[in-house]
């Protein structure tokens, strides 16, 4: 009964509130974990019969097996949205999550690239060999275009992949993605990716590639995540030293150097999409971090 409900609600989710596919997988994923646990150490499998004490007994499972507490406390979210969703539905008569509380966890700073490590990777003159870290060929321009987009424009990797080439308006130099929940928004572009884009499309039409998307493989296929992960991790690999080095991180790159440089900071929420504040506002955090080592490092009596 729990796995039929947990099958409703992702039905719900893909087709009224238009979430990702990533998302989607996440909360099934954390649903099922949960629907098994209370079925395997209590013989549960009614929604009504779940008790916040059931609850909570799953959650300490999860931190002894040393799920760190972000984990936890994302995997708690989503029963919180389940239980919701059931209420609102008549399908269950008490919400138990109401009584539980999630772990504290340490709040990360987002990790980014500092800016001179940018500024090498589209600098030929400041490669070892005064060679360009992209190839003068198909591939090596839409990798070009592709790292230029996420840190000159901070989209998102599902954006980037579903971007389209009637998306870009280089007339205006903006680009029109597809954010979370379907919701759209328009990004300008700088004159450098305008020209890249262009430069790359005349490959594209070289190697005879029709597609509608932006971005394709030389078979003409769209771009999949794992190819723009290990092609953004080699890249990021020849210009910094940092451990993660991911899609995600050149958005934290794009929205730090914006906040480093004076950007106002619901600028930067439009720009990046992010449905609040409260989540821009974690930026805030490495710029403050950045005054504190210009201070530590140029005042005469720190």
């Amino acid at each position: 009964m729990i796995t039929e409900q947990v099958t409703l609600f992702t039905n719900y989710l893909t087709y009224e509130k238009h979430f990702s596919n990533h998302t989607i997988v996440a909360y099934r994923k954390d649903l099922t974990q949960f629907a098994d646990f209370v079925q395997e150490q209590f013989e549960i499998d009614d929604t009504n019969a779940v008790t916040h004490q059931h609850i909570r007994s799953w959650l300490v499972g999860l931190m002894n097996d040393a799920i760190d507490a972000r984990s936890v406390n994302r995997k708690l979210s989503s029963l919180r949205s389940f239980f919701k969703y059931l209420l609102k539905e008549d399908l269950v008569h008490h919400n138990p999550t109401s009584k539980v509380q999630g772990p504290k966890s340490v709040k990360r700073l987002p990790v980014f690239v500092e800016e001179h490590n940018m500024n090498s990777l589209f600098d030929v003159k400041q490669t070892l060999e005064g060679n360009s870290f992209f190839a003068n060929d198909f591939e090596g321009q839409r990798n070009k275009v592709m790292m230029l987009l996420f840190y000159t424009c901070g989209i998102r990797l599902s954006e980037l992949i579903n971007l389209k080439l009637s998306n870009v308006d280089y007339y205006r130099k903006t680009i029109k993605v597809l954010g979370k929940r379907n919701k759209e928004r328009i990004i300008p572009i700088t004159k450098e990716l305008s020209t890249e884009i262009q430069r790359y499309v005349v490959f594209r039409e070289k190697e005879g590639l029709q597609n509608e998307y932006l971005l394709v493989l030389s078979s003409n296929e769209k771009l999949y995540p794992k190819l723009v992960y290990n092609e953004v991790k080699k890249l990021l690999s020849m210009v910094t030293s940092i451990e993660k080095r991911s899609p995600h991180v050149l958005r934290h790159t794009y929205a730090t150097h914006l906040l480093n440089k004076g950007a106002d900071l619901n600028a930067i929420k439009e720009l990046l999409g992010h449905a609040s504040l409260a989540a821009t506002q974690v930026y805030t955090h490495n710029s403050i971090e950045r005054l504190k080592d210009i201070h530590k490092t140029r005042h005469p009596r720190a």
